[in-house]
């Protein structure tokens, strides 16, 4: 897939992924990768992201996800195929929800 024509997925973990420094974790990696989109801590102790680009650089974010940065204990990944329109440029933390 052609960054022309973006994937967007919706991510959700859990685990020890809160006061761990996980969202800029999330947020470095995103801009590494050339994606767009967000991350946000959930009030049931989650952390939320949605992103956007090229197929390859989705995968490559998601398996870094998976191990977090060294303070974090993934324990689940669920990254889920979004229809929406993708993300404008940019990777933000966004407040709580």
């Amino acid at each position: 897939m052609s960054e022309a024509n973006p994937k967007t997925l919706h991510i959700f973990v859990e685990g020890r992924v809160q006061g761990v420094g996980y969202r800029e974790f999330v947020r470095r990696a995103a801009l590494r990768h050339g994606l767009s989109g967000w991350v946000r801590n959930r009030s049931n102790g989650a952390v939320e992201a949605r992103a956007s680009g090229a197929a390859d650089a989705l995968d490559a974010l998601v398996e870094e996800l998976r191990m977090g940065p060294p303070s974090a204990a993934v324990t689940g990944l669920q990254a889920i195929d979004d229809c929406d329109p993708p993300e404008k440029a940019g990777f933000v933390i966004v407040p709580t929800l």
